[in-house]
């Protein structure tokens, strides 16, 4: 069966947990790519396009250490982007199972 881009799938948790240390939620996975996209533009989050809970991730992540500055400065660490590409690329990417099957990867 093919996962449908931004699904949360098992080998996501599995990846999240290995690399933030806990299973990240559907909510989490679907942040990260307007992260990133924030990173390469404007760096400026627009509070209109958050709802609370992702705000309460985003303060989190903060917490974490992961990002840095306020909503007009927005940074993210490199390790930040390493990880969110790496889940970003299960979550929109590689979602053909049977593909990643045939070619004897197992993730990232």
């Amino acid at each position: 069966m093919t996962q449908k881009r931004g699904q949360l799938t098992e080998r996501i948790k599995k990846e999240s947990l290995h690399l933030l240390g806990y299973e990240i939620g559907v909510t989490e996975l679907r942040l990260m790519p307007y992260v990133i996209y924030v990173v390469m533009n404007e760096h400026k989050i627009d509070p209109l396009r958050i709802d609370q809970e992702e705000k309460d991730i985003l303060f989190d992540w903060k917490t974490a250490g992961y990002i840095n500055g306020g909503i007009d400065k927005f940074q993210i660490t490199p390790e930040f982007w390493d990880i969110c590409c790496k889940i970003i690329y299960l979550g929109y990417v590689d979602i053909d199972e049977h593909v990643t099957a045939r070619n004897g990867r197992n993730g990232i």
